[in-house]
Parts: C-alpha cells; sequence; structure tokens
C-alpha cells in the first residue's frame, strides 16, 4: 500500500537504527512532542531498538491531556444546564474533571453528546432552535481550523443557539516553556508533523535557533520516526540546530495558507492553562472579537468553580518530558484506562495510555529475563 508499506518496511528501520548506533558518540534526550509520535514509539518498539545512550521522552502534543481541568469543569458546569446540547468527540467525555467526567454526568440526565465533526454541532442548533447548543473545542493547531469553520458557518446562517468553550493551546509556546524549565533535559525535537501540516515551519525557528536545539518535522509512521531521529541526532553531533522536515510529503514551509486565513480571521492568540503545566502566556487561541457573541464562557455563567486535581498524578511532568508513565507509582494499579485518575491514562493519545496498552507486557518480559 503505498505511503504506508513503505513506512512500516522492517529492513528499511533496521537501517536507519544501525545509522543512528553509527553516528552515536555520547547521550542524548529527543523529545518527541505529538502524543501520535509516542504511541507508534511505544507500539512498534522504537524505543527499544535504539541506543541505551539516546532517550526518548514524551512531549505536550496530546489536545484531550492539556486541556486544563479548570476548562474540563466549566464544560461540566454549562452540560449540566437544563437548556443545553453539550457536544464534542467521544475522547473528551472520559476526561476527569473535579468531580467526575461527561459521561457520568450524562448518565445523570444531562443532553451530553458525541460528535463526529464541530459541524454536526452546528446542524444540531439548526435543528434544535429552542435549546442551546455547545460545542467543546479543544485541541492544537491541527484541529482548530473545523472548529473556525464551524463558528464562521453558524454566524453565516444566523444561529443564535450555538457557541463554543474554545480550549485551544497552540505548540510554539509550550516548547519554549519546556525549554525555560529549570528541570529540562530536552536537547532536541521531533516536530509536530501534523500542526506544520497546517502551520507551517516558520515558527519553529526562532525556538532552534534561541535554545540550540535542532527540530526534525516528522510524522507517524515508523520509518518516519526513525528518519527524524538519526536526523535529529546528526544535527546534534554536529553541534547544529536547525529546523528540517523529513516529512516533506505533507508539510510545506509555509504550511496550509486557507486554513492559517480561517484561523486569523476567527480566532486572537492569549494566555492559556496547561493542564499539569500551568498558564503559558500566548498559548491559546479564544474568539476574535467579531465572533465573540459565540463565546460559551461569555453566554453561561460558570465563575463559581472549584477545581481539584486527583492527589499523586504526575501527568503534568510526563507531559514535560521530565517523567516516563512508567515512574509514576500509580500507573497500572490505581489508574488505568478503566479507572483513570489523570487525562494521559484516558486519551487514545496519552503516554500513559501508550505505555498501558503496549510498552506494560514488555516491562514484564524483562523482569522475566
Amino acid at each position: 500500500m503505498k505511503y504506508l508499506d513503505e513506512y512500516r518496511d522492517p529492513d528499511a528501520a533496521i537501517r536507519l537504527v544501525r545509522a543512528i548506533e553509527a553516528r552515536l558518540s555520547r547521550p542524548w534526550t529527543i523529545m518527541e512532542v505529538c502524543g501520535g509520535q509516542t504511541h507508534t514509539i511505544v507500539k512498534f518498539g522504537i524505543d527499544r531498538m535504539l541506543p541505551e545512550e539516546l532517550t526518548l521522552v514524551h512531549g505536550p502534543g496530546c489536545p484531550v491531556c492539556v486541556t486544563a481541568l479548570e476548562r474540563i469543569d466549566r464544560a461540566h458546569a454549562i452540560a449540566s444546564r437544563p437548556e443545553v446540547i453539550f457536544t464534542s468527540f467521544g475522547d473528551m467525555l472520559r476526561v476527569p474533571g473535579s468531580s467526575g467526567d461527561l459521561l457520568e454526568l450524562k448518565a445523570r440526565g444531562a443532553d451530553v453528546r458525541i460528535v463526529y465533526s464541530p459541524l454536526d454541532a452546528v446542524e444540531l442548533a439548526a435543528t434544535n432552535p429552542k435549546r442551546e447548543v455547545v460545542f467543546f473545542a479543544v485541541g492544537f493547531e491541527t484541529t482548530a481550523p473545523a472548529n473556525a469553520m464551524a463558528v464562521r458557518q453558524a454566524h453565516r446562517r444566523g444561529l443564535t443557539n450555538f457557541s463554543v468553550l474554545v480550549s485551544h493551546v497552540l505548540v510554539p509556546p509550550a516548547m519554549t516553556h519546556i525549554l525555560q524549565s529549570p528541570e529540562n533535559r530536552v536537547e532536541g525535537f521531533l516536530g509536530p508533523g501534523h500542526v506544520c501540516t497546517v502551520m507551517g515551519t516558520e515558527e519553529y525557528a526562532p525556538i532552534a535557533k534561541s535554545f540550540g536545539v535542532p527540530i526534525e518535522i516528522t510524522g507517524f509512521e515508523p520509518v518516519d520516526m526513525l528518519e527524524g531521529i538519526l536526523k535529529c541526532v546528526e544535527q546534534l553531533e554536529a553541534g547544529t540546530a536547525e529546523v528540517r522536515t523529513p516529512y516533506r510529503r505533507v508539510v510545506r514551509p509555509e504550511g496550509n495558507l486557507s486554513a492559517k486565513n480561517l484561523l486569523s480571521e476567527v480566532f486572537e492568540v492569549c494566555d492559556r492553562s496547561w493542564r499539569g503545566v500551568g498558564t503559558i502566556p500566548k498559548s491559546g487561541y479564544r474568539l476574535a472579537p467579531e465572533y465573540r457573541a459565540y463565546d460559551a464562557e461569555r453566554r453561561f455563567d460558570t465563575s463559581e468553580i472549584a477545581t481539584r486535581e486527583s492527589p499523586g498524578c504526575i501527568s503534568g511532568q510526563i507531559l514535560k518530558g521530565v517523567r516516563k508513565p512508567i515512574d509514576c507509582p500509580l500507573f497500572g494499579t490505581d489508574c488505568t484506562p478503566r479507572r483513570p485518575l489523570g487525562a494521559t491514562m484516558v486519551s487514545a493519545e496519552g503516554a500513559c495510555a501508550a505505555y498501558y496498552a503496549y510498552g506494560r507486557h514488555l516491562e514484564l518480559v524483562d523482569a522475566a529475563g
């Protein structure tokens, strides 16, 4: 199958691993930014194929995981209102807030519905004119254009019963935040291929230059990942710090101009709180003044919210690459996908979920010798 089999070719993967081994002269630590990349690494055993001197740590690129607890609680407060049809993608329904998740709220009678597109939520508003339809807009630059399209379409159709709880976050400020942390150990990045498909690569050049870190924009198949790791190692060994794009079949330097224009029209940049990480300046989107009437936070009073994070959960440290899921004493015991304590175990892109699905059995094999 073109564009799939060749990127899962075992011989090509082994050649890349051997090339990485040949270039290494000292230990390096590289962060893969996206949760999808983490899943590829753990699922295909890439981390186990690499030399011990090369450490991969996991980044903040899971949209569900980094949605702040305060945003989840705000969603619950809105979804609890009897006049509201609250809509979201399915993976947000099991993310724990301070007092349960949206599925539990639905079980208690709230009208919470899964949609497969924000445009479905717009259509719900059109067919339910006596109800308030709210869409929970989360994610990075990748999902933001579709949500912006939904807001613009609602505006053009004159719908007054549609609004969005905007909780978008942006990748480059998060990478800068990680590099500025005293705990930082990241020396190179595997950049977010899907985000760069929308936004291009220009935003990453100042990061590479300011902090002296190479950034290789990669895809999500095993050969994509290994090629990105090899090129990152080559830059580290050569002492260069540039933004490069092995994922050229998808990513262009300028990105998707139509999507970027839409984002500029509907959203404006704001400070945003990240779950387990804290507030990062200019790291999120909110609605631009022309579309502020579709802001669910303005439409519904959610000021009285008291957030309470699960004690013992270290998902914030995992998202910053400081610790790994297996470092958590609750991993696989008190915290499982069936009963998650933190978002990194809930989300399909979460690092803890990846380790639980693919990695925990391999750890048992290692322990057994």
